[in-house]
């Protein structure tokens, strides 16, 4: 029995609700050993596959998506992968606006239903927060955030994290604000997920707490 046109694999699990995931790696190459089966899936299924990556690497990531028998011609009608670098998404203008790259979320999200696309995978590697960039700070509330985007969409969004790069504190945090979680190869649903609202309330309560005490 074929499977429906939303269904959807992440790390040999099938994915049902709450299609906002991150997942934390130790290296690019187990990175790739899970995303890009994800990423090929969704091409074969006639998906709109969209990456958001370090400038430096969308040659790279190109590369491995065509190794993986992804055809990269953007002509081909079975399916449609669009490679963003970080300067086009979440650092536009030379610093991070979360409204900003919401609202760039959602019209990734409308571009696939107008374009005839059962679904759309987001793809997108957070690394960006490391930079110096102005306002890369809000990486947390901006995470919050997306939960109450993607509920409104059946469409998959996966942000990835090199454990190697982020502190225990901020990977504690993008932890709490993402249903399901990739970790150790295996998808979980996550059971130190914090439901949008009350996770907000929280780092208004730690922003007020830190303005005191200054």
């Amino acid at each position: 029995m074929p499977e429906p046109d939303d269904a959807v694999r992440l790390a040999g699990a099938e994915l049902h609700r709450n299609r906002h995931a991150c997942a934390f790696f130790n290296s690019d190459e187990e990175e790739y050993r899970l995303l890009l089966p994800f990423a090929k899936e969704g091409v074969d299924r006639g998906h709109f596959v969209f990456h958001i990556v370090d400038p430096d690497q969308r040659a790279d990531r190109a590369r491995r998506l065509s190794d993986a028998g992804i055809n990269m011609d953007p002509a081909v009608p079975a399916g449609r992968v669009e490679i963003a670098a970080w300067e086009d998404a979440h650092l536009q203008g030379g610093r991070f606006d979360q409204d900003a790259m919401l609202a760039l979320a959602e019209d990734v999200l409308r571009r696939g239903k107008e374009g005839g696309f059962p679904l759309t995978r987001l793809w997108g590697n957070m690394e960006w927060s490391l930079t110096d960039a102005p306002g890369v700070e809000q990486l947390v509330e901006y995470e919050c955030r997306l939960n109450d985007l993607m509920a409104r969409y059946d469409d998959v969004m996966v942000c990835t994290y090199d454990l190697n790069r982020f502190s225990a504190a901020v990977v504690m945090d993008v932890l709490r604000t993402h249903p399901l979680v990739v970790i150790g190869g295996v998808l979980h649903e996550n059971p130190f997920f914090v439901p949008p609202e009350e996770f907000l309330r929280e780092l208004r309560r730690r922003e007020a707490s830190s303005a005191s005490a200054i």
